[in-house]
């Protein structure tokens, strides 16, 4: 295994690396809007931080020399489904023709007070 890190994405809020690679495959922890340079939080609607998530995992992404045309598998986790669908448009943008596997699941809270986290597989 071997551990990717850069400083474009936040920094590990835990004992957890940004990501890594194994097998063949980036599996990244599941990243939140913040802005890596200040670690700040995004707030406001969910386009604003979705946009943020997803410029993040583009940085990790970019740090273990892929990209989005080979991710597997996204998992979306939301607080609200009623966000569902701008979220959805987010994504779609962000992703271009890139259309991976994806769940999305309905969860209580998430760190900081996010309302969105994503975390991916990706071929490297």
């Amino acid at each position: 295994m071997r551990a990717i890190s850069t400083p474009t994405a936040p920094a590990a809020i835990g004992p957890y690396s940004q990501a890594q690679i194994s097998g063949g495959h980036l599996f990244t922890s599941g990243q939140i809007p913040l802005v890596p340079e200040t670690m700040e939080m995004v707030t406001g609607p969910i386009e604003a931080q979705a946009e943020q998530v997803l410029k993040n995992l583009s940085a990790v992404l970019a740090a273990a020399s892929t990209g989005w045309d080979r991710v597997v598998k996204t998992t979306v986790f939301l607080t609200d489904m009623g966000d569902f669908a701008a979220f959805n448009a987010a994504y779609e943008k962000a992703l271009g023709a890139a259309k991976p596997a994806r769940s999305t699941v309905a969860v209580a809270a998430l760190p900081r007070g996010a309302k969105v986290e994503i975390e991916l597989i990706a071929e490297v």
